[in-house]
């Protein structure tokens, strides 16, 4: 009697058609497959390999070398990975079940059965393994496309920030400049108050575009401040603006804190998150607070600002801090994610925290030594 193998192989050529005729069946392929007809050949492919197999072990290079082609183009197809699996273990199922039904006797055919699940085992592994490796490889070119368009996109609004404040800032300095001389000249003038403090507000927010697309916008000077102090002239700042939105401010800085940076940028930071909070405690019908913490910790300044608004919710938070994300119907995105980036420059952190009661801006920042 011939050997167990050339039976078995003699039996799967002659009904090697039977065979496909099934698996295809029952294979799972969608009509926008563009590899719809290689699924059939890779079919008969894998069945050759077992068939090889059946004579002599098959080098782990060949069964690499289907799984990659496989692998690829189940990609291209992008095909569900669930989907991909299922195939191959239902062409196993089928080449088993034919071998059972060989008429060898079934003790005769447990070495081709450990032998067959073994070469769908290592396809299984390294066609999935490719798999992966290639959409992430897809995943991670995608994403420097992404980050190449935001860079281009960031380098086209700076240059757009650039001309803008070139043509505007002059202006706007002159008519600040007239501001003062009228208002000292004229100290009883109504109203003179709030166009300096708008006007202020203007040049704020010249500044901020000019952040989102330059690494230095100011003067790169660092000196020593009391960030006490720098709280209290933003309070005098602002008090236009919480009084009109009704809002209570609760300090509570260490007066011997003092800060080594550039003041102008640290109060920009600070500046940004307080008109933050006072657009969102807006939507508070009641009590409306905003609370400013600052103290040392383990060698840091941590200042926590804190205000009583409604809750960012979770989604949200991950994306607070990246530029021209925004929920506000005029806003341009692009504060947080300033503040983000000069925190940074100065080797400092910053984060957010939001409750149902309360939601607090975390900042920390070098202590001065």
């Amino acid at each position: 009697m011939a050997p167990v193998s050339d039976r078995l192989i003699q039996f799967l050529e002659n009904n090697i058609s039977t065979f496909l005729d099934n698996w295809r069946e029952r294979v799972l392929i969608y009509p926008d497959d563009v590899h719809s007809e290689k699924v059939i050949m890779n079919g008969l492919r894998m069945f050759e390999l077992v068939r090889k197999t059946l004579y002599s072990p098959i080098s782990e290079e060949e069964i690499k070398k289907l799984s990659l082609k496989v692998a690829r183009e189940r990609v291209e197809a992008n095909v569900n990975i669930g989907e991909f699996v299922y195939n191959v273990n239902l062409g196993r199922t089928e080449i088993i079940n034919w071998i059972s039904s060989s008429g060898i006797q079934i003790d005769e055919l447990q070495p081709v059965f450990v032998q067959i699940n073994s070469l769908f085992d290592q396809f299984s592994y390294y066609a999935v393994r490719y798999y992966t490796d290639i959409k992430e490889q897809h995943l991670q070119e995608k994403n420097l496309f992404i980050d190449q368009t935001h860079k281009d996109r960031l380098s086209i609004l700076g240059q757009m920030a650039s001309s803008f404040v070139h043509e505007f800032r002059n202006p706007l300095t002159s008519i600040v400049g007239f501001i003062k001389l009228l208002n000292k000249e004229y100290p009883d003038i109504n109203y003179i108050d709030i166009v300096s403090h708008e006007l202020e507000q203007m040049n704020f927010r010249i500044s901020q575009f000019l952040h989102v697309s330059k690494n230095e916008v100011f003067e790169n000077r660092i000196e020593i401040f009391s960030l006490s102090q720098m709280f209290e002239d933003l309070m005098e700042f602002l008090y236009p603006s919480l009084v009109d939105s009704d809002v209570n401010v609760v300090t509570r800085v260490d007066p011997s804190i003092l800060i080594s940076g550039n003041k102008d940028e640290i109060r920009q930071v600070f500046l940004n998150i307080m008109i933050n909070s006072i657009d969102a405690l807006y939507m508070e019908k009641d009590y409306r607070e905003i609370i400013i913490e600052g103290k040392m910790e383990h060698g840091k300044i941590i200042v926590h600002l804190i205000n009583n608004g409604p809750k960012i919710e979770r989604d949200k938070m991950m994306t607070i801090f990246e530029p021209f994300y925004t929920t506000k119907e005029l806003g341009t995105g692009i504060g947080l994610y300033v503040c983000r980036k000069l925190i940074n420059k100065h080797g400092g952190e910053i984060f957010c925290q939001s409750e149902e009661e309360e939601t607090k801006f975390v900042i920390t920042l070098p202590s001065n030594k």
